[in-house]
């Protein structure tokens, strides 16, 4: 499977470098560049293109509005400069969010994830885009960053022991703090790496690093007790059974 990559940026050193490094990786193929974010979106109706690597901050149309319009035609992997709009991103579904300037390894990492996002050839020859299932998608960092009420905050992943789903919003649990962000428990799951977090209930993904035991179909987190939800029961025990 190879994905058609195209790169739009209003900087030609910067389509240079990002094509260039996409000529270095077997499952990317380069159909386009462009300085013209409209001239983009057009790109992407005409030649089907699976992958788009985004700049954010261009004339006429930014990569937020290309976003916006390119809907569920791609995947995209915003790159820029600007470390402010991470948030705005993943707001709206990206497969990664590269810092400028970027280094080989970590647009590697960033086109590994597309690809698993895609999951199947089905997937990237369909014109309806497969959504790959939650805590299925490995995160290239041990970090996220959520929005809180006042601020953007990062997370480290190692120090989440678990997360619970209150309607539109997720408290995040770790052992210094509680973190209350406005988003989705599904949402949330999709940037956690599967071998570390489990959902094991409508309301709870847990990180099985951090459990203590398990008894009757009960997790417990040091004092907490988590439920496993019916539902989810056969899958968690599946997941634990592999656990060396």
């Amino acid at each position: 499977m190879r994905l058609k990559c195209l790169v739009v940026d209003d900087k030609p050193l910067a389509i240079d470098i990002i094509a260039d490094y996409i000529g270095k990786i077997p499952f990317l193929e380069l159909a386009a560049t462009t300085t013209d974010p409209v001239a983009g979106l057009g790109i992407v109706r005409e030649q089907g293109i699976n992958l788009v690597f985004l700049d954010i901050q261009m004339p006429e149309l930014n990569g937020l509005q290309f976003i916006k319009i390119a809907g569920w035609q791609c995947k995209v992997i915003l790159t820029t400069a600007y470390s402010e709009y991470a948030l705005d991103g993943y707001e709206h579904d990206v497969v990664d969010y590269l810092l400028k300037p970027i280094a080989f390894d970590r647009l590697y990492r960033a086109a590994e994830k597309a690809l698993q996002a895609f999951g199947s050839t089905d997937a990237v020859n369909s014109p309806q885009r497969q959504q790959i299932a939650p805590l299925q998608q490995a995160n290239s960092t041990n970090y996220l960053f959520v929005k809180t009420e006042h601020r953007i905050q990062r997370v480290n992943l190692d120090e989440i022991l678990y997360i619970e789903g209150l309607q539109n919003y997720v408290s995040i649990q770790t052992p210094a703090e509680r973190i209350m962000s406005l988003q989705t428990l599904k949402r949330i799951a999709e940037q956690l790496p599967g071998d570390d977090f489990v959902r094991v209930h409508k309301s709870f993904i847990v990180a099985l690093k951090h459990i203590t035991y398990i008894e009757r179909s009960r997790i417990f987190i040091g004092e907490t007790i988590i439920p496993v939800g019916d539902s989810y029961r056969d899958g968690f025990y599946n997941v634990i059974s592999l656990k060396p």
